[in-house]
């Protein structure tokens, strides 16, 4: 059996989303063209004459940072090494940067072998908001991206200004919120079920939970799932509102791990940070 990695084109990259759908994730409909557009060097395939059967993207943010996501390796070819050997072909591409990961909890053992360590849980959270606007809440602007990229960057302790500058662009199944007073935004988008909210930057839960409400106010779900940074205060607020915790993935870094300064309430997602 012939195994070829290589990187993935730009039409390949849909099945990245299809496939994590598959497997229960529930990406954003439209997530794809974001994620590429950071860094269209950074999603990868296995193939098996000719056929896709793992996939990983691994992502540079930054000149210090990148992100792994979309691990995955069809049912019929794991056990066989492909998998791992994508695995340590896409971690070429980040270099000497720090790699960050939301990986499956049971598999962290696994992880720590390529230097990974834990350092907490992006918890998911499942439930019902209901929208309302708020007076000094509102849409984002072009003008609002150095903002956004600051509060970011903070809350992140790392700078990925170019995923924002994608990530904020509205389309018509995503959009962006922002709270100047507050130093505060948030992003909705629609997924396969439902909507998911993140990231959520500001100061503190009860305001996280207000811009959640403004985000759907403006796309509205009967469905929100809000992916819950470590050691957020907002798991509290969302389990008062009756938001149950779906599932966990273990946060991990491959050397030191970026310092924020509290405020990111929740991550984007759980394949970019």
């Amino acid at each position: 059996m012939t195994v070829i990695f290589r990187t993935a084109t730009r039409d390949e990259i849909a099945l990245f989303v299809d496939w994590a759908a598959r497997e229960g994730w529930n990406p954003g409909l439209e997530d794809a063209t974001p994620f590429h557009a950071t860094d269209p060097a950074g999603f990868f395939l296995a193939e098996v004459e000719g056929a896709p059967v793992a996939r990983i993207s691994v992502v540079n943010q930054g000149a210090g940072m990148a992100f792994l996501g979309y691990y995955i390796c069809h049912p019929d070819y794991r056990g066989q090494g492909i998998g791992k050997g994508l695995w340590d072909h896409a971690l070429l591409h980040a270099g000497d940067r720090v790699v960050g990961l939301d990986g499956v909890a049971d598999q962290e053992a696994n992880y720590a072998k390529s230097g990974l360590a834990g350092i907490g849980a992006s918890r998911r959270y499942m439930g019902a908001l209901e929208g309302r606007g708020h007076d000094e809440i509102r849409r984002f602007k072009s003008e609002d991206l150095p903002l956004i990229e600051g509060w970011d960057a903070a809350a992140c302790g790392y700078p990925r200004p170019e995923f924002l500058r994608h990530w904020a662009q509205p389309v018509e199944t995503r959009l962006t919120l922002v709270w100047p007073q507050a130093r505060g935004f948030a992003t909705i988008r629609r997924c396969g079920e439902g909507v998911k909210i993140g990231p959520i930057v500001v100061d503190d839960g009860e305001q996280a939970v207000a811009l959640a409400s403004a985000c759907l106010a403006e796309l509205p779900s009967g469905t929100v799932f809000i992916d819950v940074a470590t050691g957020s205060p907002l798991a509290e607020h969302l389990e008062r509102l009756g938001f149950r915790e779906t599932f966990a993935t273990a946060r991990m870094y491959r050397g030191t791990a970026p310092q924020g300064d509290g405020r990111q309430m929740a991550i984007a997602s759980m394949e970019l940070g």
